[in-house]
């Protein structure tokens, strides 16, 4: 398994007004979506972040998003390093994903094709 990038979550209490802020930073226009009850932007490494704190809270959970070129592979290197499946693979608006714990208690969610 090779992991092609690393995303950093960021949470922020308003989206609008943080993103321009990390356009100009790194460069990149954001890309913004809403799931699981948050409004998010990518913008380069970041995935920023906003919404009630239920919500909110569910998506700091997770340390970093992974992002790789073969999923299934990932999830199979992975569990048999003894990583558990928080949350199986089901796809989402930038392609799919799966949380998983790896053996040392970080929590991090894979995407991939």
């Amino acid at each position: 398994m090779a992991i092609d990038s690393v995303v950093v979550r960021q949470r922020v209490e308003d989206l609008d007004a943080a993103v321009p802020f990390y356009e100009k930073l790194t460069g990149s226009t954001a890309s913004r979506f809403a799931f699981a009850g948050v409004t998010l932007a990518s913008v380069g490494p970041f995935l920023l972040f906003a919404g009630p704190d239920e919500a909110a809270q569910r998506v700091a959970g997770v340390a970093a998003t992974l992002v790789v070129a073969d999923l299934n592979a990932a999830v199979d290197e992975a569990q048999g390093g003894g990583a558990e499946i928080v949350m199986p693979i089901q796809p989402t608006p930038n392609g799919h994903r799966v949380v998983l714990r790896h053996p040392h208690g970080g929590v991090f969610e894979y995407i991939g094709p």
